[in-house]
C-alpha cells in the first residue's frame, strides 16, 4: 500500500469510526478524544518543528540558484523576470478571488460551525495585524524573537535579505554557506520523512476526533476545501493558454494541442520532472529553438511553480473560512507577501513536504492556526494534480514567450551549470 493510499485510508478511517463510536455512545466517543487528541497534535508539532529552519534554508538555497541562473545571460533572465511578475500576479489573484469564491459558496452555517466546535484546539495566532502593523512589523528588530514567536513574514523577510546577501559573497565563501545550508535541508527533510511515516496515525487519531464531533460534516467539508482550492490552481492553468497565445505568438488550438501530452505525463506521474520530455517536445513544436528551450524548461522545472503561491494563499484562507476567523487588509497582505516570496524556496520538494513547507508559513503569516492542515494533508493528492498540471502547462506558455524573443535575436546560452544541476 502506497503511503498515499494509508493516509487517506487513515483519515477516512479515523472519520467514520469517530461516527460510528458517536452513534453508539456519544459521551465514550468523546471521552476517547482525551487520549487520540493529544496524539495528533504531537504528529502535527513534529512537523511544525522543522519548518522556521527549513523555511530559511530553502530561501538561502533557492534563492542562491536563481541569482546564479540569471546571471548566466540574457535567456535566463528574461525567463526569471516573467517567472517572479508569473509568481506575484497569481498570488494577487487568489487573494482576489478566493474571498469571492467562499461567499459565493460558503460552507454551510451548521457545518461550519460544528467544524469550529471540533477542532478545540484551533487559535487564531496572536493578534489580528492592521495595515499599519503590517508595515511596522515587516522588518524584524530581533530575528531570534520573530523566530520563537511564529512571526513569519519578518522572518521571511530577513532570510531573503540574508540569501541575497549570501550570492554578493566571493565565490569560496558563497560555496561554504550554501552548501551548509543545502545539508542543513538535507537533514530536516530526513526529519520530516520520519514524520510522516507516522502520518497515518497522527492523522487517524485528528480525524477521529473531528469525526466524533461533527460526524458526516467532516466529509462534506473536505469535498467544499478540494473544490475550492482546485478552483484557484485551474484559474492559473487557464490563465496559462493566453501566456502562451500572446507571448509566444501561436494560436490558441495549436497552443492546447501541443502541450496536452505534457499535461497527460502530469496527471499520471503527478511530477513535472517526468513531464520534462513531453514539455520539449511541446516547446519545440511551438517554435522555440531546442537551445532556448534547453535553457528556459530546466530552470522553470527546477524554481518555477506557478500554482503554489496562489494555492497555498487559498489554503489559508480556506482555513481561516472553515473557523470563522477575519481577515484583514494587514492579514492579506502578510500572505500576499509570504506566499510569493517563499515559493522560491519550494523546489525540490515531493508534494506533502511541499504542502507543510509552504502553507505553514503563509498560515503563520496571516495568524491562522495549523491545526487545520494536518487534515487537509491527507487531501492534498486532487488539488495536487491542479498543481502539477497548472506547473507544466505554464512552464511550456514561458518557454515560448521567451523563445519568441530570443531565438531571433542572436545564439542562445548554454546551459548554466547550476541550473542543468538543480534538483527537480
Amino acid at each position: 500500500m502506497s503511503q498515499t493510499t494509508r493516509i487517506l485510508a487513515a483519515l477516512f478511517g479515523g472519520i467514520g469510526i469517530g461516527i460510528a463510536a458517536a452513534a453508539w455512545s456519544p459521551a465514550h466517543a468523546l471521552a476517547a478524544t482525551a487520549v487520540t487528541q493529544p496524539i495528533g497534535a504531537a504528529w502535527l508539532h513534529g512537523l511544525q518543528m522543522v519548518i522556521v529552519p527549513l523555511v530559511v534554508g530553502l530561501l538561502v538555497t533557492g534563492i542562491g540558484a536563481t541569482t546564479e541562473a540569471a546571471r548566466a545571460g540574457r535567456i535566463t533572465m528574461r525567463a526569471m523576470v516573467m517567472i517572479v511578475v508569473i509568481l506575484w500576479s497569481s498570488t494577487i489573484m487568489s487573494a482576489l478571488v478566493m474571498p469571492l469564491i467562499l461567499d459565493a459558496f460558503p460552507l454551510p452555517r451548521g457545518l461550519g460551525a460544528a467544524l469550529r466546535a471540533a477542532l478545540t484546539g484551533a487559535a487564531p495566532v496572536g493578534p489580528v495585524p492592521g495595515i499599519g502593523a503590517f508595515f511596522d512589523t515587516i522588518v524584524p528588530t530581533n530575528i531570534v524573537a520573530a523566530a520563537s514567536s511564529d512571526s513569519f513574514l519578518p522572518l521571511t523577510v530577513f532570510a531573503l535579505t540574508f540569501a541575497f546577501a549570501v550570492t554578493k559573497l566571493p565565490d569560496d565563501r558563497r560555496r561554504v554557506l550554501t552548501g551548509f545550508f543545502q545539508a542543513v535541508v538535507d537533514a530536516l527533510l530526513i526529519i520530516i520523512k520520519w514524520v510522516l511515516k507516522l502520518a497515518p496515525i497522527g492523522i487517524f487519531a485528528l480525524a477521529y476526533g473531528v469525526g466524533a464531533r461533527t460526524g458526516t460534516a467532516a466529509f462534506g467539508a473536505l469535498l467544499h476545501y478540494i473544490v475550492c482550492v482546485s478552483a484557484i490552481g485551474f484559474i492559473v492553468l487557464l490563465s496559462a493558454y493566453p501566456i502562451g497565445m500572446i507571448g509566444g505568438r501561436v494560436s490558441l488550438g495549436r497552443f492546447a494541442r501541443a502541450v496536452a501530452p505534457a499535461q497527460a505525463v502530469a496527471i499520471s506521474t503527478q511530477s513535472s520532472l517526468a513531464s520534462l520530455p513531453a514539455m520539449l517536445k511541446a516547446s519545440t513544436e511551438l517554435g522555440a529553438s531546442p537551445a532556448t528551450a534547453g535553457i528556459v524548461l530546466p530552470l522553470s522545472v527546477a524554481v518555477f511553480r506557478a500554482t503554489s503561491p496562489a494555492m497555498n494563499l487559498a489554503v489559508a484562507l480556506y482555513v481561516a473560512h472553515w473557523l470563522g476567523l477575519p481577515i484583514g487588509p494587514g492579514q492579506m497582505a502578510a500572505g500576499v507577501a509570504t506566499a510569493a516570496i517563499t515559493t522560491m524556496g519550494s523546489i525540490s520538494l515531493p508534494g506533502t513536504i511541499s504542502f507543510v513547507a509552504s502553507v505553514a508559513p503563509v498560515a503563520l503569516a496571516m495568524g491562522i492556526p495549523l491545526e487545520v492542515l494536518g487534515l487537509l494533508i491527507a487531501v492534498e493528492t486532487i488539488p495536487d494534480l491542479f498543481r502539477t498540471v497548472g506547473n507544466v502547462t505554464m512552464d511550456t506558455a514561458v518557454t515560448i514567450s521567451v523563445a519568441a524573443r530570443s531565438d531571433h535575436g542572436g545564439g542562445a546560452e548554454e546551459i548554466p551549470h547550476e541550473v542543468s544541476h538543480a534538483r527537480p
